[in-house]
């Protein structure tokens, strides 16, 4: 399982290099009225569907995707086109699930378009299995339709659908869904749970090369292999003082801050070298919190501190002049980007140490894909930190 995720992570970067330099002329309709008056494209983003059968069978599948997805993100916070670091967004679908509406196909869109690292998390965490029909074709259409994919040809567009039932079941046949996902610049990326050759047979290798996609297959009972360091004690201390940094406002402050808690007490049930892949993931730019948290809120551009009611505060800051509220806040920032700094430079130390010791001929696939993707990506320009 551990190598259908990472898989998941390079055959990201594997498409998206060619996002990089994808061919930027647009129709004025292609453009936001912004975008025309300033002349620039919108922020680039990696956009990920992820569609998980949730049947019987696919217990492990779950736990694994819970168990991985910190590093997923850390994976892709190293990314970067040209000079920029893309936006991250993921959204979440299961099917196959006889718990969900058969007149829709079993399927549920859990979570849409989201950069709320937490809330993905938590959606991952309350994922359960159960007996169904896994329409493929259907779930790929229903992601297509519903979640905002946007226009700007800088973006990459993947879904990643996992399952073990033939491709070609449901009233919806994949090809169809494959020429709607062209016609938006999607990328489909298969993930057959089981043998290669009968994912193949399936049809499962086919719906990934409709539109130039990766075809992989694994076993979704593998456990996933965590690797101690010694520096994971000293990131995890890092963790309780980030936490500190976090100025909570509005309605949401204090559900999101509890969220936060309880996702990194979620990561932690895996092990210790979990939490600190989730540790590391929070000092990336990727984690993002500007609805709740004035540090993150700050940095917004539409911000304004005049429309902070004063019912809005933590009780720290109320009573304070808006200038002691800056001062109190630009403090909080000093000090979480330096313990970021502190975290990211313990982490470069934790990935030698793993690249290390990791088994010679452990995920032997992973290493494969990842020394490939590396060198075209090269060719093309795009590059990892």
């Amino acid at each position: 399982m551990k190598t259908y995720l990472k898989t998941f992570l390079f055959s990201i970067a594997l498409v998206s290099f060619i996002a990089c330099h994808a061919n930027n002329k647009k129709t004025n309709t292609d453009y936001t009225q912004a975008e025309i008056s300033n002349n620039k494209p919108s922020k680039q983003y990696i956009k990920v569907a992820l569609l998980l059968d949730t049947s019987n069978s696919m217990d492990g599948l779950i736990d694994q995707a819970k168990a991985q997805l910190w590093d997923i993100v850390n994976e892709l916070s190293y990314a970067k086109c040209g000079n920029n670091k893309p936006n991250l967004q993921i959204a979440l679908y299961e099917y196959g699930n006889d718990r969900l509406n058969g007149d829709e196909g079993y399927i549920r869109q859990v979570l849409s378009f989201s950069e709320d690292l937490d809330e993905i998390s938590k959606e991952l965490f309350s994922l359960t299995t159960n007996g169904g029909e896994e329409y493929c074709g259907q779930v790929i259409q229903t992601s297509l339709n519903q979640l905002k994919w946007g226009k700007n040809p800088d973006d990459l567009k993947l879904i990643f659908i996992a399952g073990n039932e033939p491709f070609t079941q449901g009233k919806i046949n994949y090809k169809d869904a494959s020429t709607n996902a062209k016609e938006k610049n999607v990328t489909i990326n298969t993930i057959f749970c089981g043998d290669y050759r009968q994912g193949i047979s399936t049809f499962w290798k086919d719906g990934a090369s409709l539109t130039n996609g990766e075809y992989m297959a694994i076993n979704q009972n593998n456990a996933t292999v965590h690797i101690a360091s010694p520096f994971d004690d000293d990131i995890l201390i890092l963790n309780q003082k980030l936490n500190k940094t976090y100025v909570i406002y509005g309605q949401a402050g204090r559900q999101k801050i509890a969220l936060q808690a309880e996702q990194d007490a979620n990561a932690g049930m895996y092990s210790k070298a979990n939490a600190v892949s989730r540790t590391v993931s929070k000092s990336s730019h990727l984690y993002k919190n500007k609805s709740w948290d004035l540090v993150d809120a700050e940095s917004d551009k539409d911000f304004k501190y005049d429309d902070l009611k004063e019912s809005q505060l933590p009780e720290v800051l109320k009573g304070k002049s808006e200038s002691e509220i800056k001062a109190f806040v630009a403090k909080k920032r000093n000090e979480r980007e330096s313990i970021q700094k502190q975290i990211q430079k313990l982490n470069n130390k934790r990935k030698l140490y793993i690249l290390e010791h990791k088994k010679e001929n452990a995920n032997g696939l992973e290493n494969a894909m990842t020394k490939a993707i590396k060198e075209q990506a090269k060719k093309k320009k795009y590059s990892w930190d």
